[in-house]
């Protein structure tokens, strides 16, 4: 049975209730040392590649197409294992998916944790 995902901003207070932390970024959140990130993984290779991030731009009105460009993504050669890490995770424990993203609802961890709960909304 999967644990519980959820997923916030990286810069958010940590809690009790987080479980097992990943950061789900490509870059390095700015302004935040690795030491007070209070990370259990960082899973970079998960994360958008660098064309489609800047594509989106985290622009609202790109998110739909975004989200079925990452999609498809997350079976190419370049993400299938960290994707099947992170898949794996999932089904053993509660996880808090991180991004710096200002945006949270239209991220990649707001994707990430629809396909990961088998969301109608995750196409996938």
């Amino acid at each position: 049975m999967a644990g519980e995902i959820t997923y916030r901003r990286v810069y958010e207070e940590t809690s009790a209730e987080d479980g097992r932390r990943i950061l789900v970024d490509r870059v390095w959140p700015r302004g935040i040392r690795k030491a007070d990130a209070h990370l259990d993984e960082w899973l970079r290779d998960v994360a958008p590649s660098t064309e489609l991030r800047k594509w989106y731009g985290h622009t609202p009105g790109r998110y739909a197409e975004f989200r079925r460009r990452y999609l498809a993504e997350l079976h190419d050669a370049g993400h299938r294992q960290a994707a099947e890490h992170l898949r794996d995770l999932a089904g053993h424990a509660r996880l808090t998916l991180l991004t710096a993203s200002k945006d949270v609802d239209h991220s990649q961890a707001a994707v990430l944790a629809d396909w990961l709960t088998g969301s109608r909304s995750a196409g996938s």
